[in-house]
């Protein structure tokens, strides 16, 4: 029981201190890795919830609390996934429904995106380094060079993520 709470704090608290399902990605890799997975599990999870549509975030929980306490973990992680986001959204909108009008509220959430952007490039910075102590992990860029490629032509997402997850069966044996 002790487990169940302890991963229903580790996601709440995750989804409580993150703006979305992406950005959570680097505080729950801090509070997660060495304690309730290893890094090599952790981005097996992100690599998975990335190719499987839904959110990414729930995934992520979902994978850690199952991996951790079976199906009773996975479970307590999605509530503390859930409750937050739910709880803040309604919340939020009746606030916003209010103060819909007003310059500002869209100049903060201009303000927001700078942001997102520096987690999403540090997520992406650890898992180039990964485990490697500060040494660059080659196969990884070697994946993320043509999929970014891929990106700005315009090849639908879907088939980025698909087609690197088929070249990355052969590149991490």
């Amino acid at each position: 029981m002790e487990t169940l709470l302890t991963l229903f704090w580790l996601f709440l608290k995750v989804n409580l201190l993150s703006t979305s399902g992406i950005a959570s990605v680097g505080l729950l890799h801090q509070e997660a890795v060495g304690i309730f997975v290893t890094e090599a599990q952790f981005i097996q999870a992100v690599s998975f919830s990335s190719v499987l549509p839904g959110s990414d975030a729930l995934q992520m929980a979902m994978f850690v609390g199952y991996h951790v306490d079976g199906m009773s973990g996975a479970l307590a992680a999605l509530l503390g996934s859930i409750l937050p986001p739910t709880a803040l959204m309604l919340g939020v909108v009746a606030v916003l429904h209010r103060l819909r009008r007003e310059a500002w509220v869209g100049r903060f959430v201009e303000g927001l995106s700078p942001a997102v952007c520096v987690l999403m490039l540090y997520v992406a910075y650890k898992l180039l380094v990964g485990e490697n102590h500060g040494a660059l992990n080659w196969s990884m860029l070697l994946l993320a060079v043509p999929s970014l490629g891929a990106f700005l032509f315009d090849v639908p997402p879907p088939f980025v993520l698909v087609t690197a997850g088929l070249i990355g069966i052969f590149l991490f044996r």
